[in-house]
């Protein structure tokens, strides 16, 4: 998949990357910069090509293309799934649409404080804190024996700008994550959650160690290389 990326988007001109597109001039230098990066991103141009919500569909592809965690039959909880390229993704590898009619049919329940758009094939739980307890109620009623096969989290703070700040709030946030596989991940399930690199690391790495049998970190290559953006990969639940 990565080579047909590269091939069909990656071909941008010299001359193209000097110019600056009509409909960001006038903007601040910030938005230009943001825009042009855009504009000559091969994950965006092929988000778009494929009809995912954002390029971090195929962060999501790559780690599962490596690993294996979305099988059809799965199920699985996506928590900040806004705007829902990630239960994009899920819902087609564990098969919860039923399309394949020869494979298990999955389920996917999505997750975030902001509004999800309908996703068909997922169960989307808009406005919804995973750190209330009304939350967790209600993913017991959804998920198939009250229990998810794999946990997923590309759930990120807003940015402060202050880079120590942000890697708290990140790490605070995986914690709550963490906190909800206790009570609805199946023994022997896996989780992928994402953390900015930083001081507190270390502590989330340890507490992850101590619920599961592996534990890596992996960075795809739809992460951009100036990022901090890391992704624990755990598996093996093991249940207290």
């Amino acid at each position: 998949m990565w080579k047909r990326i590269q091939r069909s988007f990656i071909h941008v001109s010299a001359v193209s990357l000097k110019k600056t597109p009509l409909h960001v001039k006038g903007k601040s230098a910030a938005d230009q910069r943001w825009l042009v990066r855009q504009l000559n991103d091969p994950f965006v141009k092929a988000a778009h090509a494929q009809n995912y919500r954002c390029r971090s569909a195929f962060k999501l592809i790559e780690i599962d293309d490596k690993y294996r965690l979305l099988k059809p039959g799965s199920s699985v909880v996506d928590c900040g799934a806004a705007p829902g390229a990630w239960s994009q993704v899920a819902v087609q590898r564990v098969n919860s649409t039923g399309e394949s009619v020869d494979l298990p049919k999955g389920s996917v329940i999505g997750i975030d404080i902001l509004r999800i758009s309908p996703l068909d094939g997922a169960q989307l739980l808009s406005n919804h804190d995973i750190t209330e307890p009304s939350t967790h109620m209600a993913l017991e009623r959804l998920l198939p024996e009250a229990r998810a096969d794999v946990i997923l989290s590309d759930m990120a703070p807003n940015a402060s700008g202050l880079r120590e700040l942000d890697h708290e709030r990140l790490v605070t946030m995986c914690l709550s994550v963490l906190d909800l596989a206790d009570k609805v991940l199946r023994p022997g399930g896996s989780l992928i959650c994402k953390y900015w690199d930083g001081a507190l690391a270390h502590k989330l790495q340890q507490r992850l160690s101590s619920m599961f049998e592996d534990v890596k970190t992996v960075k795809p290559r739809a992460s951009r290389k100036e990022s901090a953006e890391l992704f624990f990969l755990a598996r093996m639940f093991r249940i207290k």
